[in-house]
């Protein structure tokens, strides 16, 4: 059995990066119940507040098992809850993860998803000693690839009609990103 991974607290420039409290409850349900949000999102939108109740639990228990880390991402000029970011599927072994996110559209085109990643990216190449990060994003969802390849992830191939989303069967483009191609941020991101 592999030893608890304590999630992180990250600060950056605009944003802490924390783990989730019974507290964020009803702002993740929000978040993971609009359709909107999670039009490219490999399952349905949340109908019933106990999924996110249950979201933080599988959390702390990613956190005991030494799996990965999910993080609630918050501004800091106000301290509203944004959505998360997360470094799953650790292997210690192959000294690799995989990284997910999730912004509530008010949040978007204003770099936060960027700037949150890179932090927790900086964790993992530091911290975890990873060699290799993988990512997935449907490829309608140009945004995120966008994300993606501002931190440096390079397009490594498509997985054809992997995902049903919202009734339609759609492809996902899988990322990767190497500690020997990883640039971290010039501006500080303190723990």
């Amino acid at each position: 059995m592999r030893a608890s991974l304590p999630t992180p607290s990250l600060h950056t420039a605009r944003l802490r990066l924390r783990a989730f409290e019974g507290a964020d409850v009803d702002d993740l349900f929000a978040l993971q119940s609009s359709t909107h949000i999670l039009r490219y999102w490999d399952s349905p939108p949340w109908t019933e507040r106990s999924r996110a109740e249950k979201f933080i639990a599988a959390c702390r228990r990613m956190e005991q098992e030494g799996t990965g880390a999910r993080l609630a991402v918050d501004r800091v000029s106000d301290g509203s809850f944004i959505g998360w970011c997360t470094l799953n599927s650790w292997n210690p072994d192959f000294r690799s993860a995989s990284l997910g996110y999730c912004y509530d559209d008010a949040a978007w085109g204003q770099g936060y998803a960027t700037e949150a990643a890179r932090a927790l990216l900086g964790w993992a190449f530091d911290t975890l000693d990873l060699n290799r990060v993988q990512a997935e994003a449907d490829t309608r969802n140009t945004a995120s690839a966008r994300v993606l390849e501002k931190l440096g992830f390079v397009r490594e191939g498509t997985l054809r009609e992997d995902c049903v989303v919202n009734g339609d069967v759609s492809d996902s483009w899988v990322y990767g990103l190497l500690r020997r191609e990883w640039q971290p941020s010039p501006d500080p991101v303190t723990r």
